[in-house]
């Protein structure tokens, strides 16, 4: 299961479990530009053109309610536009980093590393965008090139709990299992540390981290530990939580399945 986390926001669109990192602020899901132009019409007022800036939020906004509507198409057409205007400016960084978490979540690995590419050459200090970067090399087949900039990722800040989880899941992936828990335990304390013990959705990846670090204790022929950790993941990916998000949703199915792989052969020798 590709399971990579993308930190920050998380859209529909994500078929993947692993965290991007979405650095655009929550908009309002409106017509933006038609509401603002239908209001100053009932008032009677005429109708100014929004400069170039306020042009810049609306087409944001629209992008995004594009992207909560399905229409990845669309958005990315958005983003493009805004990016045409100002290719080269730091303003443009949010904006590729966007359009590359576009085109990454519909499979355009190419053109999602080309954005990511371009973002960090305008700004090469996001640790943010060194994590999407890396999710995307390991969907692309080289892990190396992942690690490296999860690693980039953790220099710039060391308690970025999802670019330590995706490099455990890389390690994990290339058999180097020490290495995976090793981040998976950090992962954890981190996050605890963040939380503060809140139970709160959408505060703690514990979930995801449970599921991970049992999956690997897993396949390096751990199963007590994995077995704990799977219902510890189980236990926090709870399925009557009505916001968990559709990625959480999939991870617990998957580890249900994963339990259910070492509990039956267990069974089978008791009897």
């Amino acid at each position: 299961m590709n399971s990579r986390i993308h930190q920050g926001r998380q859209h529909s669109v994500n078929l993947s479990a692993r965290h991007n990192a979405s650095v655009i602020t929550k908009p309002r899901c409106k017509r933006s530009l038609e509401s603002k132009q239908s209001a100053s019409d009932r008032s009677g007022a005429s109708a100014a053109s929004p400069s170039l800036a306020e042009q810049s939020v609306l087409l944001r906004e629209e992008a995004f309610c594009e992207i909560q509507q399905g229409n990845y198409a669309a958005a990315i057409a958005l983003l493009s536009l805004l990016i045409n205007r100002n290719p080269n400016s730091p303003s443009s960084v949010n904006d590729y980093n966007n359009r590359g978490l576009l085109y990454f979540q519909t499979g355009q690995f190419a053109a999602a590393l080309a954005d990511y590419n371009q973002a960090l050459q305008l700004n090469p200090e996001l640790a943010k965008i060194y994590n999407n970067r890396a999710n995307c090399y390991a969907s692309m087949g080289r892990p190396m090139e992942a690690l490296f900039d999860y690693e980039t990722a953790l220099d710039l800040n060391p308690t970025n709990i999802h670019a330590r989880m995706n490099q455990g899941i890389t390690f994990c992936e290339l058999e180097m299992y020490d290495q995976a828990i090793e981040n998976f335990d950090l992962a954890l304390q981190f996050d605890q540390m963040r939380s503060g013990g809140a139970t709160a959705p959408g505060v703690s990846i514990a979930g995801h981290i449970y599921a991970q670090r049992g999956r690997t204790s897993h396949l390096a022929g751990d199963w007590n530990y994995a077995i704990t950790d799977y219902r510890r993941a189980l236990a926090a990916l709870s399925p009557t939580d009505s916001l968990l998000l559709d990625v959480s949703h999939r991870l617990r199915l998957q580890v249900e399945l994963w339990l259910d792989d070492l509990l039956d052969p267990l069974s089978d020798i008791e009897e």
